[in-house]
Parts: C-alpha cells; structure tokens; sequence
C-alpha cells in the first residue's frame, strides 16, 4: 500500500488473488474504494503463502503441525507364524492432536486377506469406518473428525483373512475441532441495523418486488466474518465462508482450524448451526473458498499445493454426505482461461466468471465460457456489464435469463442484467451500498452479503449475511 490509504479489508477466499482494496482518507461512504472481496491479503502475500504450500516449506510450521506429517508404525497388531494377518496403522501417533478430514492407513501382511476394517473407540459394527484397499497391502479411509465428539478416541484397524484369522493395531488420539464460536475473539462486536452506519437499501425500482433487506440472523450471522454466500435453488443448502476476525492476516486463517467453507441445512423453515466443509486433509494446508455448488459438485477455490496458478479453482464430489475426492478443475480453465469467481448453468454448459485477463475493459470483468464436445471455449466478455470499473461474483438465474453481480464502484453494489432473444442488457442497480455476492433461489428470494464499516478507524468491523424475500 502507499501514501495515505490504508487497507480495506476484503476477507474471502475469492477467484484470482488481486492486490488488497484500499479506500482513501475520507469517512464519506461515496468515497470507499473497493477491489474485489477477496482473502486479507497482498498478491504478495498470496504468492507467499502459495509458495510455502507448494515447495513443502513445513520446517517453516510449528512443531506441532511437523509432528503429524511424519509417517510411523506404532503399536504393531500380534501376528502369529504362518499365513496369519499382520496390522499397522501409519502416519498417526499415539496422543496426537487431529481435526478436519484424516486419512487412515493401514499397512497388511499376510496371505489371502479378505478385509480390513477401521473403528473408532469400539471394534463393533456401529462404529465402523469403510476402508478402501488402494493395494493388497494398504487400506485407506477416511475419518471425518465432526462426526465424533472432540476429546480422546481410540482407532481400530482390523485385518481378517480368509481362514477367519485377525489381527489388530490401535492408536489414541485427540480430535480437537474448533467452533465459529470459540474462534470468535472475546473482543468483537455483533452488528445490528440500528448500529449500521451504511445499511444496503433497495433500489426504489425494485421495491415493488422484494421486501427490505433484512439480517439473515443466527446461527449463521455471528460477530465474525461472514462471507461468499451461496444458496441451492430449492432454498435447502446455504453454503458459506467464514473467518473468525476479518482482520487476522492469512497466514492465521491457514492454520486456525475454523477459516473456510460452512453448510448450514434449512429443517423445519430454520437454519441448522452450520458445520465446516472440510476440503482437505488436516496436515495439508490449504485456504479455501469462492465456492458455488452445481449438480452433485462443489467448486471452489484453494491456495494449496498442486495449483497452475497462486488461487485455482478445484472441484469436489458429494459422496455419501461429504465433500470429498477434490480435484483441480485443469489446466484449461486455471491457467490458460484464467477462471475466477464463477457460477454454472443449470444444464452445465456455461460457466460465467470474473477475471482480470487481458481484454477487458479494466479491473474484474465478467465472461462466459462454453463446453462445446466436453472442451471448454475460448472465453467471451459479457461487453453489456463490463466497465472500467470491477464487475465480478456473477450468478445466474436457474432459467438463465438473469445475470446478477457485483460492481465495484466506490462502495459494492450489487446489479442484475435481463436476457432478452439472446442478448444481455444494460444492468440495473438494485441493491447498495457494501452489499455483494448476490445468490437466488428458485423462489426469487436474494442473499447478500453486508459489510459494516467503521469510518472513524477506516476499516470494516464484521461482515453478515442479509435477504430480501421476493414479494
């Protein structure tokens, strides 16, 4: 940053890493300067961070985040001589702290092994773990961390071979989640409209249409940061990202087990407490968002090793209730489309991103790109949104005939653009100001999101979720 601007915080996990906004001295709303509602980060600092995660820098990391990466046998099953089985867990230690997602391994000896099962705390079948042979001597499986309580917890792995002989190894470990709640600083304030100095207002146009903006309101809204909301089409799944402070610096929101993408399930006409969507390994670092959810996938952007550039875009497959077996989404769009920000079609043909790449009319602007014989085209700008300003974080209506964003004029606004034979036209503001990443669902009902603005200290306090229900 240079001379008198100071750091507007943008604080979501968001397409292609650009420099950090920045507004200007001045407390007038009209005057804040705002980029894209991206990580709190430099491109420096993005390119810092993707360097340690791809070059393996881990004798950068605490001791505590080594300890887990080494790989180590312990606590061997008995095995008797012969054709008997023969057991061991790898790459966890005895008493070892784990969250998130962890891959269970197990290495077999033996003859004719028909199976190996894992287990937790019990070895019965009500505590069972599927495991997947990867060869005759390697299961794997996955633990999901969230489905058991934290605190202490005893793995099992089984290996049984055809003569009905088994063998077993076991280690203890500690799962130590933790909460949007407990992440909160004790220290932050939780923003209502009355003390909102800048609240988002409709359009008098659109009045007509859909009722004020109000607070989505717990236990989604919290005093932390919420951003980059997404909602399915029937109103059931709102997905998220989530930082607990939206000043902390990266390279905390890596490490502190609770930055990332959030679910929160609608049952009985109320939001469940929403649970983090894991996307990676917990010895893995990675920093995830910038999601939207097409057919059974979740696409998304990471910082983390194997990327084409500092952010890609990956995408993960809904297998039996979790996100899992995450890919990166190809060269292709990653590093020769340059995709960002995105949002599918409903019948997956299009996608519809932002970007910075050349040919743009200056800042973000929004394109399309189309799947013609399962390959991705060369990309086009939508010409009727894009200025010089930043236009990004498109969605498109499930019918396709509405293109809806967010323009970075000053505040962010958010704007929606009708189809017509074909053809996009000019757009309409709808919604400001600091309002951004617009989300439908089929009913017509829009999610926003809000950041409230401290003008004194010139920086943002906390970041909710808003909707205006379609009359």
């Amino acid at each position: 940053m240079t001379g008198s601007k100071r750091a507007f915080l943008a604080i979501s996990a968001r397409g292609k890493p650009a420099p950090l906004a920045s507004c200007s001295d001045s407390s007038e709303p009209g005057s804040l300067i705002r980029e894209p509602l991206e990580l709190s980060a430099s491109a420096n600092e993005y390119a810092r961070i993707a360097a340690w995660l791809a070059k393996g820098a881990r004798k950068l990391l605490p001791i505590f985040v080594l300890c887990p990466l080494i790989p180590l046998a312990i606590g061997c099953g008995s095995s008797s001589p012969g054709n008997s089985p023969h057991i061991s867990l790898t790459q966890l230690d005895h008493g070892e702290e784990i969250w998130g997602i962890v891959k269970l391994t197990a290495r077999v000896n033996g003859n004719d092994i028909s199976g190996v099962k894992f287990y937790w705390d019990s070895v019965e079948s009500a505590h069972l773990i599927a495991a997947v042979p990867q060869s005759n001597s390697k299961y794997t499986a996955n633990l999901y961390t969230q489905d058991l309580p934290n605190g202490e917890h005893t793995l099992y792995a089984v290996a049984t071979n055809g003569d009905g002989q088994t063998a077993q190894d076991s280690v203890r470990v500690n799962i130590a989640n933790v909460s949007r709640a407990e992440a909160i600083p004790s220290k932050a304030i939780k923003m209502t409209p009355a003390l909102d100095p800048h609240p988002p207002q409709l359009e008098p146009a659109f009045r007509r249409f859909w009722e004020d903006p109000v607070p989505l309101g717990p236990p989604i809204n919290t005093a932390g940061g919420e951003d980059s909301p997404f909602i399915t089409p029937d109103g059931q799944d709102f997905y998220f990202w989530f930082t607990p402070d939206v000043n902390i610096p990266p390279q905390n929101q890596v490490y502190d087990r609770v930055t990332g993408i959030y679910r929160s399930k609608r049952a009985n006409g109320q939001w469940t407490e929403p649970e983090r969507v894991f996307l990676t390994y917990y010895d893995e670092p990675s920093l995830d968002g910038a999601h939207t959810v097409w057919d059974s996938e979740l696409w998304f952007g990471s910082a983390r090793a194997g990327n084409y550039r500092d952010l890609d875009i990956w995408i993960a497959k809904l297998t039996d209730g979790h996100w899992s077996n995450w890919v990166n989404a190809g060269e292709r769009l990653n590093r020769e489309i340059e995709i960002g920000e995105l949002h599918i079609t409903a019948d997956g043909t299009e996608i519809y991103f932002d970007s910075s790449r050349a040919g743009g009319k200056g800042g973000k602007d929004i394109w399309v790109t189309r799947k013609v014989n399962g390959e991705w085209q060369a990309p086009e700008p939508i010409d009727a949104v894009n200025t010089k300003d930043s236009e990004g974080w498109p969605f498109i209506s499930e019918d396709g005939n509405e293109l809806w964003f967010t323009r970075i004029r000053g505040a962010p606004e958010i704007w929606r653009s009708a189809r017509i034979e074909g053809k996009w036209q000019a757009p309409e503001k709808v919604l400001s100001p600091l309002a951004g990443e617009p989300t439908l669902d089929r009913e017509g009902n829009l999610y926003f999101v809000h950041h409230y603005w401290d003008d004194t200290a010139n920086k943002m306090i906390e970041a909710d979720f808003y909707m205006c229900r379609r009359k």
